[in-house]
C-alpha cells in the first residue's frame, strides 16, 4: 500500500470558523488526541499572530511520531527573510516543521501584494531557503493555486518550480476559495504531476461547493500523497475538507496506508466528538461514518433487509470507525422509537 501523509489544520485553519476560539488547553488536548490516533502533521497555529498561539508555542508538547507544525507566510516585499519579524516569529519556535503560505495566483500578487511577479517568486525562494537554514522541515502552501492555474498556468507552475528547487518538502496545491469542482481538481493535478513527476504534492481544499472531500480524493487519485484537512470539516466560510470522512475513505475504500492502524481507526468517532465537546458544538447527526444516523435504520424495507444481512444497507461495519448501528421502529401512532 502506498503511504499518504495526513496534515491536520484544525487548530489553525479551523480556528477561522465563525464562533470558534481555541484556548491553550484546547490546543494541547486536541494535539494529544490527534497524535494518539496517528496524524503525521499537526498544524497548531501561527506564532506571533495572537497571545494564545504565542503561549502554546512557548511550551510545545512533543510526540513520538506526530510532528507539530507552525504556520506563517513568506517574507514581506522589499525585506530580507532574516529581517522579517513575522517570519522570524514563526521560525523561532521549537517545532520541527514549518508551513509557509505564498501567493501563486498572479491576480493576488498584483492586487493584494502589489508587487511584481518576479518579486513574489523571490519571496517564495528566500523564505523557504531561510526556513531550511533554521533546520525546519518546510512545507509550502500554494495559496489560491487552482484559481491561479486557471488564470495563468505558466506562472502558477513557476511558483511550484521555485518552491521545489528551494527545498520544500511538500508543495501543497490549495483551493483556497473552495470554488473548484472535483473534475477540475483531478484534471489540473494530473497536468501538474505530468509536468513535475518528481515534485511531492499535497492538497488543501475548502468546502464552498460542498465537494472538499471529493476533491481531495480526486487529487489523491492523480498522485497527491499529502492531504490537509480539519476534524469535522471546521474552517472559514463553509469549512475545510473533513479528515473524519477522508481517513476511512483512504483506508477502507482505497486501501492506502495513512499511518493509522485499524485498531486506532476505531477511535475516529471519539476524536470527532472530543473536538465538538471542546468547542461546545452539537455534533452533525448525519456526518458520514461517525454521525449518530450514519448506521441508523428505520422500520420498513431497510430494517427488513438488515435482519437478513447487515451488508444489505451498510457499506462498512460501524464498529470499524467506533460507531454503532441503531434501529428506529415506528409504533401505530407513527412515533419513532430507538
Amino acid at each position: 500500500m502506498e503511504r499518504i501523509f495526513l496534515f491536520d489544520t484544525t487548530l489553525r485553519d479551523g480556528s477561522q470558523t465563525k464562533g470558534i476560539d481555541f484556548s491553550v488547553a484546547d490546543k494541547i488536548a486536541i494535539c494529544e488526541e490527534l497524535a494518539s490516533i496517528g496524524i503525521d502533521y499537526i498544524e497548531a497555529g501561527w506564532p506571533g499572530a495572537n497571545p494564545i498561539d504565542d503561549k502554546f508555542f512557548s511550551s510545545v508538547p512533543k510526540f513520538k511520531n506526530s510532528k507539530v507544525v507552525s504556520f506563517g507566510m513568506t517574507r514581506r516585499a522589499e525585506t530580507s527573510a532574516g529581517n522579517d519579524p513575522s517570519l522570524n516569529s514563526v521560525l523561532s519556535t521549537e517545532v520541527p516543521v514549518t508551513c509557509l503560505v505564498g501567493k501563486t495566483w498572479d491576480f493576488h500578487v498584483k492586487k493584494t501584494l502589489n508587487v511584481s511577479l518576479n518579486e513574489n517568486l523571490s519571496m517564495i525562494d528566500d523564505s523557504i531557503k531561510y526556513s531550511i537554514s533554521k533546520k525546519k522541515e518546510t512545507i509550502f502552501d500554494c495559496e489560491h493555486f487552482f484559481d491561479g492555474y486557471k488564470n495563468n498556468k505558466d506562472y502558477a507552475m513557476d511558483c511550484i518550480r521555485v518552491a521545489y528547487d528551494s527545498g520544500a518538502r511538500w508543495i501543497v496545491l490549495c483551493d483556497t476559495n473552495g470554488g473548484s469542482l472535483p473534475f477540475e481538481i483531478e484534471k489540473i493535478v494530473a497536468e501538474i504531476k505530468n509536468k513535475f513527476p518528481e515534485v511531492p504534492l499535497g492538497i488543501h481544499c475548502h468546502n464552498d461547493t460542498g465537494t472538499a472531500v471529493a476533491s481531495s480524493l480526486a487529487a489523491v487519485k492523480e498522485g497527491v500523497r499529502h492531504v490537509q484537512g480539519t476534524i469535522n470539516g471546521i474552517g472559514e466560510r463553509c469549512g475545510n475538507a473533513d479528515l473524519i470522512t477522508i481517513i476511512p475513505n483512504l483506508i477502507l475504500k482505497l486501501g492506502f496506508d495513512v499511518g493509522i492502524e485499524k485498531d486506532k481507526l476505531v477511535k475516529l468517532k471519539k476524536l470527532s466528538r472530543m473536538v465538538d465537546e471542546r468547542l461546545n458544538r452539537l455534533s452533525i447527526v448525519n456526518q458520514p461514518y461517525v454521525g449518530e444516523s450514519a448506521f441508523a435504520h428505520k422500520g420498513g424495507l431497510h430494517a427488513s433487509g438488515m435482519k437478513k444481512d447487515n451488508r444489505t444497507y451498510e457499506h462498512i461495519s460501524p464498529e470499524l470507525v467506533g460507531n454503532e448501528r441503531s434501529f428506529i421502529i415506528s409504533d401505530q401512532t407513527g412515533k419513532s422509537n430507538i
